[in-house]
């Protein structure tokens, strides 16, 4: 740095240091701004990708006549509740399906300390047959379907402090029910996921119908499971399927088969299409946050020239003294600019604590919610446009002071002040 923009910055820095209250109030008001538009952008990319891309191994879920959306938020992400069930004859219809690579079958409705329990097979965690996105456990093994074993996911293994041997029992309905009788070994953790993987006790779908109080109503008519007895499985019946598919095209074959065509089931396909979906529809939320903390940042910068037009007001005899010394007008309206840009500056810097800040509470939020787990490491375009976006706003603020910063005269600034 030559002294010559040295000189400037301990002019710009003797200042901020003498307007300190004002200086921080300012900065702070912008950090808060830019902290929140780069959360708002932030928190939206990131979750956008992890709803609609990284939640799921599988392509679609197919499901009872109804709401697609409905069918992917239960049985993809595990909330909402279950639109109804399909017999188990569309399960082994489908199945069968040329391109079906695999078919994943889902009972639900049943939960465990306000974590969901899903009834499923083996297939569930078969990484040959779904791809490297598979869940499989880190501790343990895939449970028996012949058994009553559990396998839990890793968020469930933290929060409750279940460990390998120990049993449990699932509890009737999604919300506080009572206990049932039967009681799960659990014989396997899975790998963190960083998906609603995470969040969910897996038994298999055979101990599922067997649950006490559960009626199968595969065949039209009620049916209560005997322990001593084979399950038939005209009456047996599943929440949902979890399809993956060999190509594109088979999931266009059933779309037009299950949507357009039939009455008895919906298919959901694709998955990242539905949650897209719904996350344009609630896309008018991130663009309020967003105006909000941009107006936020317009009511900072509007304070910075405020703040240095009043203090220009104040420093005009001392601008005079500076001009009598030898110091030119543009170098005395740089000082203000740079002023500016010191306090937008400082903003920036504080920005990047506030999202920090924001997105550790809404990262314990969301995966206490979904399982779905933001990476505060993640790089985004927010994170070097807002800042920069702020510094230019900052200079072209302070425009206006250094403007009357450059028309003091020395003959009338210095004269007397009485």
């Amino acid at each position: 740095m030559s002294a010559r923009h040295y000189s400037l910055w301990l002019l710009a820095r003797r200042s901020l240091r003498q307007h300190s209250l004002s200086t921080f109030v300012t900065a702070l008001s912008l950090a808060l701004a830019s902290g929140l538009v780069m959360a708002v952008l932030g928190i939206s990319a990131q979750s956008r990708t992890a709803f609609t891309i990284e939640s799921t191994p599988f392509d679609a879920v197919l499901g009872a006549r109804g709401s697609q959306l409905q069918l992917v938020l239960n049985s993809v992400f595990h909330l909402e509740t279950s639109p109804g069930n399909l017999p188990w004859s569309a399960y082994q219809d489908v199945q069968k399906r040329p391109g079906v690579r695999a078919a994943v079958p889902y009972a639900v409705g049943d939960s465990w300390r306000g974590f969901r329990v899903v009834g499923t097979n083996a297939q569930m965690f078969d990484a040959e047959l779904l791809g490297p996105r598979t869940p499989r456990p880190s501790v343990g093994r895939v449970f028996d379907e012949t058994l009553r074993e559990a396998v839990i996911g890793s968020y469930v293994a933290a929060r409750t402090g279940v460990r390998i041997g120990d049993e449990i029992h699932p509890e009737h309905g999604v919300d506080e029910g009572h206990e049932h009788d039967e009681d799960y070994v659990v014989v396997g953790v899975l790998a963190p996921t960083n998906t609603p993987l995470d969040r969910c006790v897996w038994i298999p779908i055979e101990g599922m119908f067997r649950m006490g109080g559960h009626v199968l109503r595969g065949s039209g008519e009620e049916y209560h499971p005997q322990h001593d007895e084979e399950i038939p499985e005209e009456v047996k019946e599943v929440s949902a399927v979890l399809l993956a598919f060999s190509s594109p095209q088979v999931g266009l074959e059933l779309d037009r088969e299950f949507n357009k065509s039939g009455k008895d089931a919906t298919l959901a396909w694709p998955i990242a299409r539905v949650m897209a979906e719904l996350f344009d529809k609630l896309g008018w939320m991130d663009r309020v946050l967003t105006l909000v903390a941009l107006l936020t940042m317009l009511v900072g910068a509007a304070s910075i020239v405020a703040s240095l037009y009043d203090a220009m007001h104040q420093r005009r005899r001392e601008m005079a003294i500076l001009r009598a010394l030898g110091a030119r007008r543009g170098q005395l309206s740089r000082v203000v600019v740079l002023e500016a840009t010191a306090i937008a500056a400082l903003g920036a810097l504080g920005g990047f604590v506030v999202y920090a800040a924001i997105l550790f509470v809404a990262r314990g939020i969301l995966r206490e919610q979904t399982g779905i787990v933001l990476d505060p490491t993640a790089v985004h375009a927010s994170l070097a446009l807002v800042p920069l976006a702020l510094l230019a706003l900052g200079a072209l603020c302070g425009a206006i002071p250094a403007w009357k910063a450059y028309r003091v005269e020395v003959a009338e600034d210095l004269g007397p002040t009485s």
